[in-house]
């Protein structure tokens, strides 16, 4: 007998003695039934003895084909529960996230280094989930948190301040002296379309009067404002959450310690109720928790080393 066995032969025996027929063999493996006849002809011709006979219409194995199929079944059996276990396994670190890009790209790469097991799928799209017609487990949201029917867990505060290049402000203050509402009144700013706080709401808020907001940047992308004051084309009204990067390497700067940096949360891990009992669900809560738990304190320290005064508001 050749050392080789015929594996694709042993699948048919095997399933054809499970199930006490060929045709029925057949429609487990989704297959013809003359070609499950053909392999086991070919595997009887390859063992040198006779695995079945016949009895009337019915297939009964021989002793020694029952011996192999005593054998086999049990192997294949084996084989089958490792593949459920690893399909279980793979279910429970299968995780779908949509996130805003400003959000995601920055933070959620950290996720996938230090979680190489998981299978992570992170979409990018402008719109929320519709969790009854996506297959998305969670939603990483900007917002309010008021979103009816849905679990939503803040995970994340803005903490909102005028922000530019060194060099821009050194201009600024050159043009116009340090007086704070008058670098706002000279300032060209830079517009986040989509943040909750915009240039019109936070003046109004700082009591300044005299500041033009003709807007001439505009950006429906956190990221391109940042990146746009960070060139040095005007001070952004934008969040250290975002901005740490460049707060840390010093390539953006508060305008001036004097305007309150304002925090309210602003970020929620939001979800169906029958999802957050997943295991993947929770265990990546779990994570940007403490990874938002992290950032902000980093954040809010270098924030009052710059000399800012954070004041928690309402939005």
């Amino acid at each position: 007998m050749s050392r080789d066995l015929n594996l694709t032969a042993m699948v048919h025996f095997e399933a054809t003695a499970r199930l006490g027929g060929v045709t029925r063999a057949a429609e487990e493996l989704g297959i013809s039934a003359s070609a499950v006849s053909q392999q086991l002809r070919a595997l009887e011709q390859q063992m040198g003895v006779q695995l079945f006979r016949r009895e009337g219409r019915r297939l009964v194995l021989t002793l020694d084909g029952e011996r192999l199929f005593q054998a086999s079944t049990g192997a294949f059996r084996t084989i089958r529960d490792v593949r459920a276990a690893i399909q279980r396994q793979r279910q429970a670190h299968l995780l779908s996230i949509r996130t805003s890009p400003s959000f995601g790209v920055r933070r959620l790469a950290r996720f996938a280094e230090s979680h190489p097991d998981w299978d992570l799928r992170i979409d990018a799209a402008p719109d929320f989930s519709d969790f009854e017609t996506e297959s998305v487990d969670l939603d990483l949201r900007y917002g309010i948190g008021n979103w009816p029917g849905l679990v939503a867990e803040p995970v994340l505060n803005d903490l909102v301040l005028p922000l530019c290049a060194p060099g821009y402000l050194a201009r600024l203050r050159a043009e116009c002296g340090p007086d704070p509402a008058d670098l706002i009144r000279a300032a060209r700013l830079i517009d986040s379309a989509k943040a909750h706080l915009r240039w019109d709401g936070w003046v109004a808020r700082m009591g300044i009067d005299g500041v033009t907001l003709a807007l001439p940047y505009r950006f429906d992308r956190s990221s391109m404002s940042i990146q746009m004051a960070r060139d040095g084309m005007g001070v952004v009204l934008e969040s250290a959450t975002l901005a740490m990067a460049e707060l840390a390497e010093g390539s953006l700067v508060p305008l001036s310690p004097a305007f309150e940096v304002l925090e309210f949360p602003a970020y929620w891990l939001v979800c169906p109720t029958r999802q957050r009992a997943r295991r993947a669900v929770r265990a990546f809560a779990d994570w940007i928790g403490a990874e938002a738990a992290r950032h902000t304190a980093e954040a809010r320290a270098r924030l009052t080393e710059a000399g800012a005064r954070i004041v928690s508001v309402d939005m």
